[in-house]
């Protein structure tokens, strides 16, 4: 039985997208005797190997985030699906490919007829509430745009807003400002900015809450301050985390990860004690028990190793992120090694309270790999990642491989309608990413197979496009 037939006939799922299964089964969809609250905590640009639990670093410091790893589930293989911070947003809250949201590079406004994850919640019966940096309503080129940023721009966060459209470009590591429902500032200085955030989030929970509530809470530590073009850690932690471990992708290519690395860490550090500090709230509020807690990051960082900035490439460092949840539902005590993408959060959100997600979504609930050996079985394992701003390339992620192919004529657009072969990674032997292996003879059964693959899901995307084969080396 394939993967399809097994979602549509369980009883743990039953509700198609077309090509993508996304609602669970009535078993999965029936609402709870009392909706959960919902907590998405965003951290900007955190690589998936800096959390201590997923074992891959000896440096990093993060006992909040191991604990809700422990306690909760460990997605350890999830994907973004478009490494830059806008249009992986609008994945995230659209379930759908950043192609059809508007919002393939950073820019563009998301586009406001597609239903969105928060604007489902309010339609429950939710409180819809944002702190931190949003993205998603138009502004420059480069990802500039507003502060403050109007109702009919705020994707159905329409009850507590304390944001900034681009949080980078109107605060700093010490000082700044967001903007408030009615664009107001809020200011603060002498603090660290993770700490801030952290504190209006703290005042939202604290305060009496009258229906369930969806919290996205949105940092934008770890990544780096662009008008200082570094990473900013509290003060001190560059002198603590100087002779840190460097991950292997990084320490075989140039890049700017010696200078960059110590504030990072510091970063990572203070983006733990901010999610410590929300679950024990959590705790002497009386929600923990009835609090869905999500911690994932919108895209990796490469540090200038696979291009000229740090991200929006197909590489590991780039697109594999972390993504941890724990409350009910979730509090397995459990490890979830199959592939998944942001494109699958949304419903999977919907799913876990007790409703069912718009037929137009194009993500899985991911709710069956939680109960059931053969869903896991089943799994596709496979994501489409689209690639924009540095170059406009796709690629296919399955757990064995990464087929990448792009648009070398230099130009920065939405799509190509030819795409030619350019990289291929062994995931099993080569998880660093070192080696291309694209156009090599004895690969080209595999990179055939990988193709075929790649245009299906491309096609599910609502894109077009022929792919040439590489050049063979000898």
């Amino acid at each position: 039985m394939n993967r399809r037939d097994f979602l549509r006939n369980s009883s743990l799922a039953a509700a198609a997208t077309g090509a993508a299964l996304t609602a669970a089964a009535e078993g999965q969809t029936a609402a709870p005797k009392q909706r959960p609250n919902v907590i998405l905590f965003l951290s900007d640009q955190f690589r998936w190997d800096f959390v201590g639990a997923n074992g891959a670093n000896s440096s990093t410091r993060t006992p909040n985030l191991d604990a809700m790893a422990e306690r909760g589930t460990n997605f350890t293989h999830c994907v973004t699906n478009q490494p830059v911070c806008a249009p992986s947003r609008s994945v995230l809250f659209t379930s759908r490919y950043a192609t059809e949201t508007g919002v393939w590079r950073n820019g563009p406004g998301m586009r406001q007829d597609l239903p969105t994850l928060a604007a489902e919640f309010r339609n429950a019966g939710y409180s819809t509430n944002l702190i931190g940096k949003w993205h998603l309503a138009p502004g420059a080129p480069e990802g500039g745009g507003p502060g403050p940023v109007p109702e009919e721009w705020r994707g159905g966060f329409l009850d507590l807003w304390e944001g900034a459209n681009a949080l980078e470009n109107t605060a700093h590591p010490y000082y700044g400002t967001i903007y408030d429902r009615d664009g107001k500032e809020i200011t603060y200085k002498d603090q660290y900015r993770v700490d801030f955030i952290t504190d209006r989030a703290e005042r939202f929970l604290r305060q009496a809450h009258e229906k369930p509530f969806f919290l996205f809470v949105s940092q934008l530590e770890p990544h780096q301050q662009n008008d200082l073009n570094r990473m900013v850690g509290p003060k001190g932690s560059a002198e603590r985390f100087i002779n840190a471990h460097v991950p292997p992708d990084l320490r075989a290519l140039p890049g700017d990860w010696h200078q960059q690395l110590p504030d990072y860490y510091g970063a990572c550090e203070s983006i733990d004690a901010s999610v410590g500090r929300l679950h024990k709230v959590l705790e002497e509020t009386g929600q923990r028990d009835n609090t869905i807690f999500v911690f994932f990051s919108d895209h990796g960082c490469h540090f200038m190793t696979r291009n000229g900035e740090y991200k929006r490439s197909t590489h590991n460092s780039s697109v594999r992120v972390p993504f941890l949840v724990d409350g009910p539902r979730f509090n397995r005590s459990q490890q979830i090694h199959e592939l998944v993408g942001i494109i699958d959060f949304a419903p999977t959100l919907l799913a876990a309270a007790g409703l069912t997600p718009p037929s137009t979504w194009k993500g899985h609930n991911l709710l069956p790999l939680l109960d059931s050996v053969e869903a896991r079985r089943a799994w596709p394992n496979k994501h489409l990642i689209q690639i924009s701003e540095s170059m406009t390339a796709r690629a296919i992620r399955t757990k064995d491989w990464t087929y990448c192919v792009a648009d070398i004529s230099g130009a920065k657009k939405a799509a190509s309608p030819t795409y030619i072969e350019w990289q291929l990674y062994d995931q099993r032997n080569d998880p660093h990413e070192l080696v291309n292996l694209a156009g090599r003879k004895e690969y080209l059964a595999k990179a055939k197979e990988l193709k075929a693959e790649l245009l299906a899901l491309m096609q599910d995307a609502g894109e077009s496009a022929e792919i040439q084969s590489a050049t063979l080396y000898p």
